[in-house]
């Protein structure tokens, strides 16, 4: 090639979408998404149960009669379950769920 000479390049074409960019599916990983969020936001958070909200729950417990001490065992029994804990932050996260579980089952039917 001389002096002031263009070369000249293959033009190269693309024979189909890229696959990378396909966005077909994306309005249905949308929905997807957000059903999820929804799902969460119907349901209690027990993280963010901190101790002075578990003590305050399980002394509304108390007060209700849904919670009875065993005061010579330390022990605290979920009365509509029948089940032992030793812990207030146990028994309040549990409680938690349990009441969110019979809540979704009487909204099933």
């Amino acid at each position: 090639m001389g002096c002031g000479a263009v070369r000249a390049l293959p033009l190269i074409r693309m024979s189909g979408p890229d696959r990378y960019d396909d966005t077909a599916d994306d309005h249905e990983r949308f929905e997807a998404e957000l059903l999820a969020q929804d799902r969460d936001a119907r349901s209690p958070s027990t993280a963010d149960l901190d101790d002075e909200t578990a003590r305050q729950l399980v002394r509304e417990l108390l007060d209700a009669g849904t919670v009875t001490p065993v005061v010579d065992q330390r022990l605290l029994v979920h009365e509509p379950s029948d089940t032992a804990f030793e812990s207030m932050q146990q028994l309040a996260v549990f409680h938690t769920g349990w009441t969110a579980a019979r809540d979704a089952s009487d909204g099933d039917e």
